[in-house]
């Protein structure tokens, strides 16, 4: 990758003027026939002048095998002009026979007698005209496939404008779910949606960041002005509402502020501010049932990265207003399955009245917690179960202590309704714990670093993980991000491997800007020579890389400058770097591919997937190109791209399957020697109709 983009388009376009061409030259072959014809023996009632002068007469054409309906008998008399034809057509046929073998017999010894070199040139030529017949074959196929298979997709109804696949509460009460797991995603039990998500009625594209941040459209989220003017104070004091607009002040009220919040947190950590989270070693954090984002929008601005998880919402969701807000968000919740990250993944676990009973299930959500915190990181719980007076509350706070100190975390501080634990970083704590029936430790079959939506484990997991490492000791932002060879060596990996795999990216990303910038900075054109437009410029803002790989798409982007987040997925049927991606500092999850992905309708800017088409058409064809591209469409925002690297062969199949969601398609050529293409894509902005 290492040459600049070339656009182009691999398969040939028939001309729309092809057929006209094609009609034109038939009616003229067959007129020309006919004049022949008539010229011959259509006009049987005159007579016919032989190319000897003979005249033959309207009485005589059966003796020339002349039939009635004036086409030629196989009767073969010599002498006549009709004889020396078909002579002249024998001679004609040998001839041709002749230079054919004489053709093959040149070819067949220039063959044996061609170097290995120019075997090689051959054999590259052949791959090239493979490859041309193969995209021919495409765009015919294109034309001739019977118009059901290539029929566009149609538009689901209004009621699926907000539709999150595998979430459905009234289900899974109906199915006996309860005491929290009504919440679970469940998958498998619902018909797949092949119809396209349309947007709600007024919905208008976000504005850019950071502005968009602040201010987001009431229309593009489910969210009334009922629901928020009745949903009590602390929500209102978050929110500014208008006719068409909700406001989120960066300095928005969350019980003191959140400055002061995040500054006293910080504090009670021992730290002089929020800004100097950095240097304690905190980059990641999980924000637990985050509100509307507010937390991890003030965090940003110090380098943090929050993500926010919560339970799925029919309505008034905070997840999908902190992804309208262009902050890392997604459907999760602490029920009964672990959540899709591996262990040891953040810094920090925050939870501020979220809604979840830590005391509940016999400490097993506290366990999860655990295993999702690094040694050393912190978890701060806001509750009023923290400060409660009543001998119930008292209780249940003495057994959220005991069972917290039964995970090796200490209470560093505890101010009103805030309290801080500090995990701790050496693995000898658990073998000293006085606990007369302490937690074990997982053992390693059960401590893997892929749960994918697995039960929750009764034992403490992560102390086998040769990544237990304690955030003091890693490395600070942003030099997290550059593994050293000893932390490569945990992964498999190679130092020539990991640099030699950045460099590929850092390429990549100045080639795909290259590419889309004159679409992507309308407001700010780009002219052959200039740099690219620093942010707040760049449109982009939430990214999903749908194979992460080693997490470079999203280094590279940064390296770049670029003011985006990137959802950085690792498909649970691949190899999983999930774990290097984590420790780079950077957020990701494991996802099944043949699933839904757990957010809703329209969250994305930008879907890339490198390899993904290869990975997926390996595994025996659990669900088609097309279940996965209309998952794509229902997670893009209206005028959101698509950045599809794969084979050609597969790069010119997933064209043909665009034609059907009415996405605008270009193929652009990698390198004029490589066999990968890239598929470049965009969503249209189709508008619903006001009833």
């Amino acid at each position: 990758m290492s040459r600049p983009l070339h656009r182009g388009v691999a398969a040939v376009q028939i001309p729309d003027n092809s057929h006209d061409g094609w009609d034109s030259q038939s009616k003229g072959k067959t007129e020309k026939e006919g004049l022949d014809r008539r010229g011959s023996f259509g006009h049987i009632t005159s007579p016919l002048r032989s190319p000897f002068g003979l005249h033959l007469a309207d009485n005589s054409h059966s003796k020339y095998g002349i039939t009635e309906n004036g086409f030629s008998s196989d009767s073969f008399v010599i002498g006549t002009p009709r004889s020396r034809h078909k002579l002249v057509l024998l001679f004609l046929k040998f001839s041709l026979v002749v230079i054919v073998i004489l053709a093959l017999a040149w070819s067949f010894w220039w063959t044996i007698t061609t170097s290995a070199k120019s075997r090689g040139h051959i054999y590259h030529g052949y791959r090239k005209l493979q490859e041309k017949l193969v995209s021919d074959l495409l765009d015919i196929g294109e034309i001739t496939y019977p118009s059901s298979r290539l029929k566009e997709l149609e538009f689901c109804s209004q009621e699926f404008e907000n539709y999150v696949p595998c979430f459905n509460v009234s289900d899974n009460l109906a199915l006996g779910f309860s005491d929290g797991n009504e919440f679970d995603r469940q998958c498998g039990h619902e018909d797949r949606q092949n119809c396209l998500v349309l947007s709600p009625t007024n919905y208008k594209i976000p504005l850019q960041w950071p502005n968009g941040r602040d201010i987001i459209w009431i229309a593009n989220v489910k969210i009334t002005a009922q629901e928020v003017l009745s949903s009590g104070s602390f929500t209102k004091r978050m929110m500014m509402l208008d006719k068409e607009q909700i406001s989120f002040r960066s300095a928005s009220l969350m019980f003191d502020g959140v400055e002061d919040y995040s500054h006293q947190i910080a504090e009670m950590i021992g730290l002089r501010n929020e800004s100097n989270f950095i240097q304690a070693g905190v980059r990641t954090m999980l924000d637990i049932g985050c509100g509307y984002g507010s937390f991890g929008a003030h965090l940003f601005q110090s380098q943090l990265l929050t993500m926010c998880i919560a339970n799925y919402e029919p309505s008034g969701s905070q997840v999908q207003l902190t992804l309208e807000r262009g902050l890392p968000a997604m459907v999760a919740s602490f029920s009964s399955t672990q959540l899709p990250f591996p262990s040891l993944s953040f810094d920090m676990l925050h939870c501020a009245r979220c809604g979840i009973d830590w005391d509940r299930k016999d400490g097993l959500l506290l366990i999860e917690a655990d295993r999702l915190l690094r040694p050393g990181g912190y978890f701060v719980w806001t509750s009023p179960l923290t400060n409660a007076h009543d001998k119930d509350s008292q209780k249940r706070w003495k057994n959220i202590q005991d069972a917290t100190g039964n995970l090796c975390w200490e209470i560093l501080s505890q101010q009103d309704e805030t309290v801080v634990w500090k995990k701790s970083g050496k693995r000898k704590c658990y073998s000293s714990r006085k606990n007369s029936s302490p937690s074990p430790l997982c053992g390693r079959g059960y401590d893997v670093e892929s749960p994918y939506y697995r039960e929750l484990q009764n034992c403490i997991g992560g102390t086998h993980s040769s990544r237990w490492i304690s955030i003091e000791e890693r490395g600070t932002w942003p030099s997290r991000d550059h593994l050293h060879k000893k932390e490569l060596a945990n992964y498999g990996l190679q130092s020539d491997e990991f640099a030699e795999n950045s460099k590929s990216w850092r390429t990549a990303v100045r080639n795909y800007w290259s590419l889309l910038s004159p679409l992507i900075f309308s407001d700010h054109p780009k002219r052959p020579g200039d740099e690219d437009p620093p942010p707040p410029y760049n449109m982009l803002r939430n990214v999903l890389d749908m194979n992460a790989h080693f997490g470079g798409f999203n280094s590279a982007l940064l390296h770049a400058g670029k003011s985006v987040w990137v959802m950085n997925v690792v498909p649970v049927n691949g190899p999983n770097y999930l774990p290097l991606i984590l420790d780079r500092g950077y957020v990701g999850v494991l996802h099944d591919w043949c699933e839904a992905f757990p957010t809703y309708p329209r969250t994305y800017d930008l879907v890339h997937a490198a390899g993904l088409l290869s990975l997926e058409t390996a595994q025996q064809h659990r669900c088609t190109m097309l279940d996965m591209f209309i998952e794509i469409d229902r997670l893009l925002r209206p005028e959101g791209w698509i950045i599809i690297r794969d084979t050609q062969p597969l790069i010119e199949s997933a064209r043909v399957v665009t034609r059907r969601l009415k996405w605008d398609a270009r193929v652009v050529e990698i390198e004029s020697d490589n066999d990968k293409k890239l598929l470049i894509c965009q969503k249209p902005f189709f508008k619903r109709q006001a009833n």
